[in-house]
């Protein structure tokens, strides 16, 4: 540290009191020296300025954020990685940074952790135009002031009795503009087909054409039907995003008239909302992932995903659906399986939530995301892969259920389609060039739940 007057906010990670810091992993980009610059950044998130004139104290040992591993990745840079507010003098150096910070500065309070690690502190520091979150590190003394998921995934397979395989959801299409006679009847045949959970699009909300209280009626007592016809249980999956002083309310109508599952978009709502909706919540909690593409589609810039993801289960959702696999996500399979692990991996007293990676799925996009992860812990959520099925959605949910006996079977979902139309007609429809490579098997990856 070429500046002694800064040397407060480092430290040895082993002198430091490990529950009485979260840690976060940063990469930034900085003109002068790194070192200077990473003191700054935990400066201005934690205590700024650290004494008052006049009085001999210092408020860092207390109430400074420090570094605790500084990695410099590359020097002697032209530019930053994005051309953000003005341009200081100085070669640019990029840096990896791990920062304990003490959560005693925030407390268990989400929106105060929030300005805390992403706020002006965070992407104001002078010098680093360029940051991003990487990850997030919860100690278990942290973790044991929140709830969490209130069923988990486990308990979310307990309400569904389906055990060792993927929990299958299905979006009821056409998403948006129905009547909620027509959306009950689409939901009905889905469940019939081997839907477990058939839901809500996340833009369908309490509307006067399709309103919550009529639509919630309908498709509870189809759920109902569908469960006597089958002998399984079902889920219906209500969306009841809005303003945060009408979401109890509705989740009160909607489970009062058979939905056993709200739906609620994260980061619209904010994660303080769903904390609280979770404390009144007598059925599974499920996410959806709007406005967090616009803080992390850039590599170097914002909040990487799988932070939200962590951050969504500390809320306490029981399910989070999230961008999966396939170019129309925009992400990478590294990324995607980080998000997963954010679901599934040990956080202290805080259970696992399901994983469901989305996006333009069908029967033949099942084999390669269950071999991409490794395991039959996730959810599986078509939309147009059921319900644009030609054969409706009980033909488009039962090509679902047979590219799955197939995976069990060890047989490909073109041998098994001989012997099944549902899933010769999914083929035929929804098959695309890239869909017909054979995916490579992971066992190193598999946590369980394998045919």
């Amino acid at each position: 540290m070429k500046d002694a007057e800064w040397s407060g906010f480092f430290a040895d990670a082993k002198a430091l009191d490990p529950d009485a810091y979260i840690r976060l992993d940063y990469y930034f980009e900085c003109s002068g020296d790194p070192d200077l610059a990473a003191a700054h950044f935990c400066a201005e998130q934690s205590t700024a300025q650290w004494r008052r004139i006049g009085f001999d104290e210092d408020l860092r040992p207390r109430f400074g954020a420090r570094v605790i591993d500084l990695e410099v990745l590359a020097s002697g840079r032209t530019s930053f990685s994005y051309d953000i507010g003005k341009r200081t003098p100085g070669e640019v150096t990029a840096c990896r940074v791990r920062i304990a910070h003490p959560h005693a500065n925030f407390g268990p309070r989400i929106p105060n952790l929030l300005s805390a690690v992403c706020g002006e502190g965070t992407f104001f520091a002078p010098g680093l135009p360029v940051v991003k979150l990487l990850d997030i590190h919860f100690p278990d003394a942290y973790l044991d002031a929140f709830e969490g998921p209130q069923f988990g995934m486990r308990g979310f397979r307990d309400l569904l009795q389906a055990y060792d395989r993927p929990i299958f959801f299905g979006v009821i299409k056409p998403n948006i503009g129905l009547p909620p006679e027509a959306f009950s009847d689409l939901g009905h045949e889905s469940w019939l087909g081997g839907l477990d959970v058939a839901k809500d699009d996340e833009m369908l909300a309490d509307t006067p054409w399709c309103p919550l209280e009529r639509r919630s009626a309908l498709l509870g007592a189809a759920r109902q039907r569908a469960e006597a016809e089958t002998g399984c249980p079902k889920m219906y999956l209500a969306n009841i995003t809005d303003e945060v002083d009408r979401m109890l309310d509705l989740h009160d109508v909607a489970v009062a008239n058979g939905a056993n599952a709200v739906l609620v978009n994260a980061m619209p709502v904010g994660l303080s909302g769903v904390r609280m909706l979770r404390k009144h919540a007598r059925v599974p909690l499920i996410a959806h992932f709007p406005f967090i593409a616009p803080f992390s589609r850039l590599d170097h810039f914002g909040i990487h995903t799988k932070v939200f993801a962590k951050l969504q289960r500390l809320a306490g959702f029981d399910v989070i659906i999230m961008p999966g696999f396939g170019a129309r996500m925009h992400m990478s399979d590294d990324e995607v399986c980080d998000n997963v692990a954010a679901c599934l991996d040990p956080m202290g007293p805080i259970k696992p939530s399901l994983p469901v990676p989305g996006g333009s799925d069908w029967a033949g996009t099942l084999e390669p995301l269950y071999r991409k992860l490794g395991s039959a812990d996730f959810g599986f959520v078509p939309g147009r892969g059921v319900f644009g099925h030609p054969m409706g959605p009980r033909g488009g949910a039962a090509s679902i259920r047979q590219a799955w006996d197939a995976i069990v079977k060890g047989v490909d979902i073109d041998t098994h389609a001989i012997a099944h139309e549902e899933l010769g007609e999914a083929i035929r429809t929804f098959r695309k060039p890239s869909d017909s490579a054979p995916a490579e098997q992971s066992d190193d990856k598999r946590t369980g739940g394998e045919p």
